[in-house]
């Protein structure tokens, strides 16, 4: 249920890489202070998105700065070999034909049964599987066929005569280079038969968004998370592969005197490919977790925007951020790594907002799992905004889907209870009111409703933090007030010269409030 550059060689097919290409544009404005120093506490001095915590750029040198304790971080010797074999890792054969596809979207709609879906109608599944092939650059959808179906997990998916019909047509329409048949997986021998049926390349729904999440995936993590998902295809290729050959009696042949049939030997170069990738991710993951240990040690909140794909998250944070760098786009699964971009709340508070990977309905759990190191970064955060396009007419059955995504992530009882929602797109729905204490309407691009968000993400973020409200006296020829600003959100200042003390107003931390303590006795 889940938000590329892809690697290639030289020469390879490079469709809608041109859209993973930097657009040139006038530069931001000067950012606040503020979020230069929140931005730090990730390793990088530039305000705006940081791409991937632990996963941009290459090697340790990708992250700048130093480590929370003031020392810098040591690059390991063999760091040169690690790129190059996780630079080799990423080099794959492209998934889908290049070039301009004229597609027919056909839709197995279950007629009774357990696995007849009970929250969502046809239509609404098909208009989502427009969207998946429209994501696609030249790829178009020109014949659209919902095919009732009573056991969809039989071989060829339909019955004899229904199979046939449907075989008919599709031979009839010769415009058509392919078929997008919307269910979660083909295996190798229905896709082939299939395939040879209806003369023309199958795809299934796993393929197409494995391809999309290529095509956007901008960090090493999310290329390597990319290339975990596409193992268990990568296997299932291999198994028919070697049954063909095994057929013509090659797969018992020992390699070179190796002691191992040809077989044996795939399935161990398999192996091997998954184990390097996994060591490549656990590299990164452990770096982000450096990262994280820096910014809670410097305690600035972090709220995790959630939502289903496309519903405005990342229109949202530039909303609520000012961050003119950020570019949404209206495509599914354009955000696929985890970005930090800071922002202040009404009190001066700084604040980090995660942007995550988008969710999607019924989604191979292959593909769950690979990204779910990153999700991990929402366990970390304070406050959790899950973003609802209330104007899609599924928006309960997406809220479902993100609830239960965000429950398998085994997040916190108490950062799951404490959720609040953003109805984004109340534009669209004239009238609109939210339920629920914890919703409020908003539209990221109009800038309707965003003052209340920010009020209530603040107190959301205080009660989180054990973040408080005081009001300090502190002497003006001391060092005092000066620490206060950078260490504290300073609400007010009330001063009174001729006692040459003032009454400062900050929301503080109680760590930062024993350290100033310290620091300043009496």
């Amino acid at each position: 249920m889940w938000t590329l550059r892809a690697a290639v060689r030289r020469g390879a097919w490079l469709s809608r890489l041109v859209r993973g290409r930097p657009v040139p544009r006038a530069a931001p404005p000067p950012p606040p202070p503020w979020s230069e120093r929140a931005l730090a506490a990730f390793g990088t001095g530039k305000a705006g998105g940081l791409q991937g915590r632990g996963g941009g750029g290459r090697g340790p040198r990708a992250h700048g700065g130093t480590s929370g304790a003031g020392e810098a971080e040591e690059e390991p010797e063999d760091a040169e070999e690690e790129e190059e074999e996780e630079e080799e890792l990423l080099r794959r054969e492209p998934l889908l034909p290049s070039g301009t596809q004229r597609v027919c979207l056909v839709h197995p709609e279950i007629k009774g049964g357990p696995r007849k879906p009970t929250l969502t109608r046809a239509e609404w599944q098909v208009a989502e599987a427009k969207a998946l092939v429209h994501t696609l650059d030249h790829w178009s959808v020109v014949e659209t066929m919902v095919v009732p179906t009573k056991a969809p997990d039989r071989k060829l998916i339909f019955g004899k005569g229904t199979l046939e019909q449907l075989t008919e047509k599709i031979r009839s329409l010769t415009e058509v280079t392919a078929v997008f048949l919307n269910v979660e997986r083909l295996s190798m021998p229905t896709k082939k038969e299939l395939e040879a049926a209806w003369r023309v390349q199958v795809f299934d729904r796993f393929t197409v968004v494995l391809h999309i999440f290529r095509c956007n995936a901008r960090t090493k993590e999310a290329r390597l998370q990319v290339a975990l998902a596409e193992l268990p295809l990568l296997r299932s290729n291999m198994k028919h592969d070697l049954a063909r050959l095994d057929g013509h009696g090659g797969n018992s042949r020992y390699i070179m005197g190796s002691g191992e049939s040809f077989v044996q030997v795939q399935q161990r170069l398999m192996k091997e490919k998954e184990m390097k990738i996994r060591r490549a991710l656990e590299r990164l993951r452990q770096k982000r977790q450096l990262l994280g240990r820096q910014r809670r040690r410097r305690e600035f909140p972090v709220v995790s925007v959630v939502g289903y794909t496309n519903c405005g998250k990342t229109t949202l944070i530039k909303a609520l951020t000012g961050d003119g760098a950020m570019q949404p786009r209206d495509q599914l699964f354009a955000t696929l790594d985890v970005t930090a971009h800071a922002g202040s709340l009404p009190s001066r508070l700084a604040v980090l907002y995660m942007d995550t990977i988008g969710f999607l309905s019924e989604l191979p759990h292959s593909l769950i799992a690979s990204f779910s190191a990153t999700l991990q970064d929402v366990a970390h955060s304070d406050v959790i905004l899950h973003v609802r396009d209330v104007s899609h007419p599924e928006a309960e059955l997406q809220k479902v889907s993100v609830l239960a995504a965000l429950r398998g992530l085994g997040l916190p009882a108490p950062l799951l209870d404490s959720v609040l929602e953003a109805h984004n797109k109340v534009d669209l729905v004239p009238g609109y009111q939210p339920s629920g204490p914890r919703a409020l309407a908003v539209s990221a691009l109009r800038g309707l409703g965003l003052e209340e968000l920010k009020a209530a993400l603040e107190a959301a973020v205080l009660s989180a933090t054990g973040r408080r409200v005081l009001t300090l006296r502190v002497r003006l020829a001391g060092p005092q007030l000066s620490w206060l600003h950078a260490e504290a959100a300073v609400q007010d200042v009330q001063v009174a010269p001729e006692a040459g003390v003032a009454d400062v107003t900050v929301i503080i931390s109680d760590a930062a409030y024993g350290r100033f303590r310290k620091l300043f006795p009496g």
